[in-house]
């Protein structure tokens, strides 16, 4: 391996390498300039049939614009793959390339610049190939054992946007040994500045075949700290709109995140990939039916998240279909048709036999006696058709039967009979929750509405599965699941509803589950998503936290998720990380001044009982920091982060305050140590944890 040194004053020399691929990116980014005018240049006022096309086709074009969007702090490619011979025209068709064919009959090797996007000149020929075309795949799997027919990689080092370095891998010489790219190391211990970023560049082989996994699988990726699980999700979610667009446009995708801090930090990452499409929401969102005013105890929370709720909501549910006891008369004209209860009985019970949605089999129901009615008609020497039938499903005796039968019912308010009627409760729960269980979920003071009720985040859920028992939830193509080792098995359900018919990408780990709920495996976690064919993935190569740090962390890993795989830091730098009696606040702001001497961001992570003592401290000594979520400037580098908001944060620096209050702060012993667990994970560079009171045991 050849490594160019980095080059900050620019070589000018056309001879030399570093020179020309300065050369290709100056062009490169002249091109996408110029694929962008052509964008803003096209006159659509002749070629919309009416003003709702073309406000669609406006939308299109004003989203396909901002998708070309040339970011001048970000390398507009990163890599380049010289081939030994012209790759198969399955992988030159490159999308956007109407040249692939020619090229591939006729050339005996080619290069490819691998970047963020499609790149292609005045005569369409390619200048940047997109990181998701399968012609770049060999750029992240292809080694000195299966060069993939590659001759030279070559990695590129930035600084901002300005190309100063190159790295050769000549990856089908036998006479190059296999060395670890420095480049690649620098771009995986880059800063953390401001909210998430892409690691395209960084993609590491075992990453990239869960990247590549396709649509119609449901992939669960289980990662520690810092082994690139949400980044893995994300870039998943670009690939598939890349090589699936067409269906997902129709379908649509969604990412769920634990928080909207985290929602905010995770943003940035799919548009900076010229994907902006995917929606993102949490869990809360999904189920906001009411406004969310109170909450739960531990043990209420368990028993209303638990998935046995499921079958008591069905049970009260159909305990509204009241079997009918008299026969349905339908007058028309002259004539009278009798539907005796008998046979509307066997109609009901039909229906109920099918198990379709409670809505839809009330729908039907009207129907079904219209056509009762016609079958008699026919037999009378009648010739209904279609329009007589439907008049009978709309006939005032028909409509009061199936009133009566199987009345309307409003989800909410069928919850809120069951949290506040203990009878109601106890009939529909016979069997599936024990008096205990039934007792806890009770509300002490029964709300007199569903808009004065003071719901709580379970309640809500509870509300969303009543209301896909009466109407099914609409599903969409893929969605990805964050931080999921949190939910409930009712939250995977709420989940599981939304991509029903279609695929997921489940991420979590499950030593950071930090619920009095968190999930105890995969499988039994997937099979409440409903996706029990799902193959579960475990990444254990660490990119974030230093070697220190994460062993220093483990040491918890016995007491909180026995079994699990130790994450292994490739870092190559240890870290710095430290171990400091403090005897009040003042210890604790002198830490964070000491480390934010350093280039990057720092948090303050502490137990959320002691955030309002640390944000005065803070603000005596005069120095400025942010909430989690809020973005990082070059002025303001501290994020002030109540521990329970910590979960899939980073920074470059961290000071954990008082580790044994955030093991205090949590009910149990386990759920404290998982979340302490998290808030020692947080760190990318270095680590310094101040404490006044005696440290956890488990730490040794």
């Amino acid at each position: 391996m050849s490594t160019l040194s980095d080059d900050p004053l620019g070589t000018t020399d056309p001879l030399d390498p570093l020179s020309r691929e300065r050369g290709h990116l100056a062009a490169s980014r002249a091109a996408l300039r110029a694929m962008r005018a052509d964008v803003e240049s096209l006159d659509i006022r002749d070629v919309t049939a009416n003003w709702v096309n073309a406000e669609v086709l406006a939308r299109q074009i004003d989203e396909r614009i901002k998708s070309l969007a040339d970011l001048s702090h970000t390398p507009l490619f990163f890599g380049r793959l010289d081939y030994l011979h012209a790759p198969p025209l399955s992988t030159s068709l490159e999308r956007g390339d109407p040249h692939g064919a020619e090229r591939a009959e006729g050339a005996e090797g080619e290069s490819f610049y691998i970047g963020r996007r499609h790149v292609h000149d005045a005569d369409g020929d390619p200048m940047v190939v997109d990181w998701r075309a399968p012609v770049s795949q060999p750029f992240y799997r292809a080694s000195k054992k299966d060069p993939m027919d590659v001759g030279l990689r070559r990695r590129f080092g930035y600084t901002g946007g300005d190309l100063t370095a190159y790295e050769d891998e000549h990856l089908s010489d036998p006479a190059e040994a296999a060395t670890a790219s420095k480049l690649l190391q620098q771009e995986i211990e880059r800063p953390r500045v401001g909210p998430m970023r892409d690691i395209v560049a960084t993609i590491q082989p075992e990453q990239d075949e869960i990247v590549r996994s396709g649509l119609g699988g449901t992939v669960c990726v289980q990662g520690g700290p810092g082994t690139g699980k949400t980044a893995v999700g994300l870039h998943r979610v670009a690939y598939l709109l890349y090589a699936h667009r067409e269906r997902l446009a129709r379908t649509g995708t969604l990412v769920i995140g634990p928080n909207a801090s985290f929602l905010h930090y995770i943003e940035q990452v799919l548009p900076a990939l010229g994907e902006l499409q995917v929606a993102q929401a949490t869990v809360d969102d999904l189920v906001a039916h009411v406004e969310v005013r109170g909450t739960d105890d531990a043990t209420a929370a368990v028993v209303k998240g638990d998935a046995r709720m499921a079958a008591v909501l069905r049970r009260a549910l159909r305990s509204h279909v009241t079997p009918p006891t008299e026969p349905v008369v339908v007058v028309r004209g002259s004539r009278r048709w009798r539907v005796p209860a008998h046979e509307l009985e066997e109609i009901v019970r039909e229906l109920l036999d099918r198990d379709i949605r409670y809505g839809a089999a009330r729908e039907a129901l009207p129907q079904r006696i219209a056509h009762a009615v016609l079958v008699q008609m026919e037999r009378a020497g009648e010739a209904p058709d279609d329009r007589v039938q439907d008049a009978v499903a709309r006939n005032a005796a028909v409509k009061a039967a199936v009133k009566a039968v199987w009345p309307p019912v409003d989800p909410a308010k069928l919850v809120l009979r069951l949290l506040s009627d203990a009878d109601f409760l106890a009939e529909h729960a016979a069997g599936i929750l024990d008096e205990d269980e039934q007792k806890a979920i009770l509300w002490e003071r029964p709300a007199r509405s569903v808009k004065s009720a003071k719901w709580s985040a379970a309640d809500a859920v509870l509300i969303d599965e009543a209301t896909d028992l009466v109407q099914r939830t609409h599903s969409l193509g893929h969605v990805v699941l964050d931080e999921a080792q949190d939910l409930s098995p009712m939250q995977y359900r709420a989940v599981g509803r939304r991509c029903s018919t279609g695929s997921a990408t489940v991420l979590g780990d499950l030593a950071q589950g930090t619920t009095p709920w968190a999930t105890r495996s995969w499988e039994e976690a997937l099979g409440h998503l409903g996706k029990d064919d799902a193959v579960v993935e475990e990444l254990t190569a660490g990119f974030r936290v230093p070697t220190d740090v994460i062993t220093y962390a483990s040491r918890l890993l016995p007491h909180i998720a026995p079994g699990l795989t130790p994450v292994a830091s490739v870092r190559e730098n240890p870290g710095f990380f430290a171990v400091r009696a403090a005897s009040g606040d003042a210890d604790v702001v002198a830490a964070c001044e000491e480390l934010l001497r350093n280039e990057g961001s720092t948090g303050l992570i502490a137990a959320d009982a002691r955030v309002p003592a640390l944000a005065a401290a803070l603000a005596e000594a005069g120095l400025p920091y942010l909430g989690p979520g809020e973005e990082t400037t070059g002025r303001t580098r501290l994020t002030l982060v109540p521990a329970s908001l910590a979960k899939g944060l980073e920074y470059d620096y961290v000071v954990l305050d008082e580790p044994s209050a955030v093991v205090a702060g949590e009910p149990d012993e386990r759920t404290g140590l998982r979340r302490l667990y998290v808030a020692l994970t947080r760190a990318v560079s270095g680590l310094i944890v101040t404490h006044t009171r005696p440290l956890p045991a488990q730490l040794g």
